[in-house]
């Protein structure tokens, strides 16, 4: 995640913790704002965490609700607090995914699919960087190559398995060489330990690859690929076409075909109230201007980018219709949104079942077994 300096930091916290009292809260009742929120987030000095705060500020001096972080270094973490109704929303990667599906940290009996609604969110770039001496430049010549994982960290695994599968490969295809963190896997490219590894375009690690006589490649693709993409959704429907302009080895000048998920997505609980939600949206939007210019990537919470589909998890009911009142919500993402829904309605019915048969096994064999009834729930889909 980016990283800020104390002082950016420091600086940006006191924004977000100065609450204007009683005209503020008039002010955030007639913009229809409750006049307090608490925002579950990411980590102090992460991307995530620069983000919210940078709306939070904006929120603040337009609108004079309260506005409280509530930062977290997990996905369990961060999605506790609103779950338990301590927070408003919580502000999520591919986490979001993974516990609308009751999968990995979320296959567990305690947890199964939980019924979440995004807001909004923002495009995030991920791809596979190869070094150049490798002489890869395509992701069929991935095939026999040493591809870098991180070990226990889902999040980017599933990237880089959709990815490879956009061209028909899997793990079998590739020589996985693990590592203890993602971090890791981006340094091994540099000390020549392995070929390629999945990461975001804007990682730090990358600029001594970029500055190594091994160089640095981005693999594209095709934006134009129909079988590409399908083949990629077969296995996790989350990613986009993206032409990327920043980041390490990429310029205006020379942008790369990539794909992009969103992060953060601003979740609620499906039950959320609509007309909260539908003024949070409205709110971030006619925000815009006022944060935009807070940091680079701040500029890719336009309302036509933050509005997109796909995300982990269908868009709540109050987003949606505060879209269709601006205009930007059409028959397609109508559709991408019911079928979301539907998956997750599916998930939650075949679960009681499940686990009255299956609570008496191990993790790892009820892991396994969950996968296999949540293909047989969605299979008609």
């Amino acid at each position: 995640m980016t990283k800020l300096n104390r002082r950016q930091t420091m600086a940006l916290m006191g924004a977000a913790a100065f609450t204007p009292m009683a005209p503020a809260v008039l002010r955030a009742q007639t913009a229809g704002l409750p006049d307090t929120m608490i925002w579950s987030t990411y980590d102090v000095g992460s991307t995530g965490y620069v983000e919210a705060t940078a709306i939070a500020d904006a929120l603040i001096k337009a609108h004079g609700t309260r506005v409280r972080l509530l930062p977290s270094g997990s996905g369990v973490g961060r999605l506790l607090p609103m779950l338990q109704g301590q927070a408003s929303n919580a502000w999520l990667a591919n986490e979001l995914y993974f516990a609308t599906r009751g999968i990995f940290d979320f296959a567990t009996p305690d947890w199964g699919p939980q019924n979440l609604r995004t807001i909004c969110g923002r495009p995030a770039s991920f791809g596979i960087a190869v070094t150049e001496e490798s002489g890869i430049e395509t992701i069929e010549d991935l095939r026999g190559r040493r591809m870098a994982y991180a070990a226990a960290n889902p999040s980017v695994s599933i990237k880089v398995d959709t990815m490879i599968a956009s061209k028909g490969l899997t793990r079998d295809d590739v020589e996985v060489i693990e590592f203890p963190s993602y971090g890791d896997t981006l340094r091994a490219l540099t000390q020549g330990q392995a070929d390629a590894a999945g990461s975001a375009l804007t990682s730090a690690a990358l600029n001594e690859l970029e500055a190594s006589p091994r160089g640095i490649r981005w693999l594209s693709f095709d934006p134009n690929d129909a079988a590409l993409w399908e083949n990629m959704n077969e296995i996790a429907p989350l990613f986009s076409p993206f032409r990327e302009t920043i980041g390490v080895g990429v310029t205006g000048k020379d942008p790369v075909d990539i794909v992009a998920y969103k992060y953060p997505m601003i979740t609620v609980k499906h039950d959320a109230n609509a007309d909260e939600t539908y003024a949070f949206l409205k709110a971030v939007h006619e925000s815009f201007d006022a944060f935009k210019d807070a940091a680079p990537i701040m500029e890719r919470w336009h309302i036509d980018l933050i509005s997109s589909v796909p995300l982990d998890a269908p868009l709540h009911e109050g987003a949606v219709r505060y879209l269709q009142e601006i205009d930007k919500w059409s028959d397609e993402q109508q559709a991408w949104n019911d079928g979301a829904i539907a998956e997750i309605d599916a998930l939650r019915e075949a679960w009681p079942g499940f686990l009255e048969a299956n609570s008496g096994l191990s993790e790892e064999e009820f892991a396994t077994a969950w996968d296999e009834a949540r293909a047989k729930a969605t299979a008609d889909l």
